[in-house]
């Protein structure tokens, strides 16, 4: 299944929520409706909600300052922490148990409610959240049942532009200077990056996944090819191309689809697959690769690089890059 496809209920239980967890969804919304009201009532009163439009162009009303957030993907967990907001529930990155690796250590003793399928609604419903930022959600029973627990946010639409949700997710969590403080300096970093690049901030730059099932490349409209062109880079072959997130698995005879004049390439469970990786090394195929002769082949977390992205990851791709391409 291609990474950044919206999880679906094809083949997966929908979650199923009980007429108490239903009751008690009522309530929320009711109180929250209450409190809209209130603030409205008496104009020198700080509001206690505010209304957001999600990336779907629904209409949600949110608490002021939530205090209570749940969030439903690997975007919305980067994006929360880089705003300084800690959840209270997450779903599980995709290869994972929990957060993705690279913010594991932010993320440690977060509930998980979830997985990439779909979130389990009594977890949810136990986290008692006062928001929900459902990523890319796009299944209308689950997120009617979400909406019954707290107002739900549809975070990432369908460009899945870390920016853009970094923006919509600063609105709902009242954090917009934070969002736009964070933009800027991304902004700063990349092009102080380019600059320090030199002539090689237009080289080729491949991305790759590697597994048990083989080998995959990022393709464009994903989270890493946007940080990419970001720095001018170009993309080798089929990384030109408009995808639901990585090719299908290559065989060793088409592995030269992975070449570039640098690769980065990397895994979703760094300890698991480990061993597949030092056996790709192996392979002539792979030690056959220009990138490889000229040592500009680079070991990356998968996690940040390669599945869903965010804020945090796209300034830390940027810390990889440098380290890799700025001698």
């Amino acid at each position: 299944m291609a990474p950044y496809s919206p999880p679906s209920s094809r083949g997966h239980a929908r979650p199923v929520i009980s007429a108490a967890l239903l009751a008690l969804g009522a309530l929320t919304l009711s109180a929250c409706g209450s409190e809209d009201k209130a603030a409205s009532a008496d104009p020198g009163a700080e509001a206690t909600t505010t209304r957001v439009t999600d990336a779907t162009g629904t209409k949600v009303t949110v608490p002021a300052t939530a205090e209570r957030v749940v969030v439903l993907s690997e975007m919305d967990l980067d994006a929360s922490l880089a705003l300084g907001v800690e959840p209270v529930g997450l779903t599980a990155g995709r290869g994972q148990k929990g957060a993705p690796q690279y913010l594991a250590g932010q993320a440690k003793g977060i509930p998980v409610v979830g997985a990439v399928t779909g979130p389990d609604i009594e977890k949810v419903v136990e986290a008692k959240p006062d928001v929900i930022l459902a990523g890319q959600l796009a299944d209308e029973q689950v997120l009617a049942q979400l909406r019954k627990v707290a107002p739900t946010v549809v975070t990432i639409d369908g460009t899945k532009d870390w920016k853009k949700a970094l923006d919509l997710t600063g609105t709902v969590l009242g954090r917009t200077d934070e969002a736009e403080k964070y933009l800027a300096d991304y902004g700063t970093k990349a092009a102080s990056l380019k600059t320090d690049l030199g002539s090689q901030a237009g080289a080729s730059v491949s991305v790759a996944r590697y597994s048990a099932k083989g080998t995959a490349v990022m393709q464009q409209g994903v989270f890493i090819s946007d940080v990419l062109k970001d720095l001018g880079f170009e993309r080798p072959g089929i990384q030109n191309d408009k995808g639901e997130g990585h090719s299908t698995p290559l065989s060793d005879e088409n592995l030269q689809e992975i070449d570039g004049d640098w690769l980065f390439i990397g895994s979703l469970d760094a300890g698991t697959d480990a061993g597949l990786l030092a056996e790709l090394a192996k392979k002539p195929a792979y030690q056959q690769l220009g990138a490889v002769r000229d040592e500009h082949a680079t070991v990356v977390d998968g996690t940040k690089w390669t599945s869903l992205g965010g804020a945090q990851a796209a300034v830390s791709v940027l810390d990889d890059i440098r380290k890799a391409m700025v001698k």
